[in-house]
């Protein structure tokens, strides 16, 4: 009695202006707890095709997510959708106004007339209170079923989510017994091909557990699972799983936990009582912003520089312009003095750069699209890495901060030159 149906419902999500994120998230975490997602729909802004998905989603499903439609606006049609389809009625609730009254005079605007009708709600649930938005959402049981209404936008959907579903669902999960453990493993600078030939027989280590392999441009996420009829025996393989998969594969394991490469970087760096500069030239300062986005980076990062032109290359770094003449701007010569220039004016522990062609214009014959060199130094080391990326311009750029942040981490750890 664990599974979910997922109902997404707008016309903009339909009609492929708007990703539905909301979907994704809901279904990661209800997998995270145990429970099996079945189904999952995306429908416009329709009475009876609101009225169908849920007919479907109860035959096999015991509980029901839904999202959007709950604004005040006339395309908002959820509200009077729920209240037709369990054949209720709406009433008023003063608690719900007062909370929206507030949430307008907190932001000093008058609150528009429209949405007093948001304070009507299906008689048969229990309000689930919107702590980021106006509209409330709904908890409501019908025939053995459990239905939670939520309203679109992502913030306020992962307010509900966090502060009122989940903790219910967990406890739920707990009281049947629903033995279900999950752990991911974050790698970086590996295709998922790559990963699965060094992972070799995987059926002869895997045992009950299951391996999915979730690739991005960023890396790729290795999701272990398993099912069990103790919490003890499901940790006990994890382990032996996860334990098999560290040792063909762990220099490419920056992280087991839900953590960004940027801030595994910042743990190592703190640690280390390390300071860090980055001279930026094809990645426009994304890596200074990823990383001075993590709370506390102030301890570690010192200066990040921008150096775009040839000219800022020469006068704010000091970069030669005998080797921009003879090697180009784009070229390992330019990449360590980048390198060493950040850090020279910076007095950082490291010096960090990135130069590079990320496209669509700016190939020469030798010189292609997303040729990109990622320079490193430090007080004992100095290192040069070399890339290929494709055609995309933004990717290249986001790309080569991964490929920099990840440099950083191997040096630091002292695993750069294992192949």
């Amino acid at each position: 009695m664990n599974r979910v149906s997922i109902i997404s419902i707008g016309d903009e999500i339909l009609i492929g202006q708007t990703l539905n994120t909301n979907a994704a998230y809901i279904g990661e975490k209800l997998t995270a707890l145990g429970f099996e997602v079945i189904k999952s729909f995306v429908i416009g802004d329709e009475k009876l095709s609101i009225h169908e998905s849920l007919r479907s989603a109860s035959e096999d499903s015991e509980f029901i997510f839904i999202t959007g439609g709950l604004g005040p606006t006339h395309d908002d049609i959820t509200r009077d959708s729920i209240v037709e389809y369990f054949k209720t009625e709406f009433v008023f609730n003063e608690s719900v106004l007062k909370r929206i009254e507030e949430r307008f005079q907190k932001r000093e605007r008058k609150m528009p007339e429209v949405n007093r009708q948001q304070a009507y709600v299906p008689k048969n649930a229990t309000v689930i209170e919107n702590f980021v938005g106006t509209a409330p959402g709904y908890d409501i049981s019908h025939k053995g079923k459990t239905y939670f209404v939520m309203p679109g936008v992502p913030s306020e959907m992962k307010s509900m989510m966090e502060n009122y579903i989940i903790p219910k669902m967990k406890k739920n999960a707990e009281e049947n017994e629903i033995f279900y453990r999950q752990r991911l493993l974050y790698t970086t600078g590996i295709p998922e091909s790559g990963l699965f030939e060094l992972l070799d027989d995987i059926n002869s280590w895997l045992g009950n557990c299951k391996l999915a392999f979730l690739p991005s441009q960023f890396g790729v996420k290795m999701r272990i699972s398993h099912r069990g009829s103790t919490i003890e025996e499901i940790d006990e393989e994890l382990d032996n799983v996860e334990k098999q998969i560290t040792e063909l594969v762990g220099k490419y394991i920056y992280s087991n936990e839900e953590l960004l490469l940027e801030e595994v970087v910042g743990k190592i760096l703190l640690q280390r009582k390390l300071t860090i500069a980055v001279a930026e030239s094809c990645t426009g300062g994304i890596i200074t912003d990823r990383i001075t986005n993590i709370s506390g980076s102030t301890k570690y990062f010192l200066q990040g520089v921008i150096s775009y032109s040839n000219d800022s290359k020469i006068k704010t770094l000091g970069v030669n312009v005998d080797s921009i003449i003879k090697y180009g701007s784009v070229s390992e010569q330019v990449a360590i003095e980048m390198a060493r220039g950040v850090r020279n004016i910076s007095s950082a522990n490291i010096g960090v750069s990135t130069t590079g062609i990320m496209g669509p214009t700016g190939a020469t014959e030798t010189k292609p699209i997303g040729l990109v060199y990622i320079g490193y130094v430090d007080d004992d080391k100095e290192k040069v890495v070399r890339y290929r990326f494709a055609e995309n311009r933004l990717r290249n750029k986001e790309r080569t901060s991964q490929a920099a942040l990840e440099l950083i981490r191997r040096m630091l750890l002292g695993i750069a030159d294992e192949t």
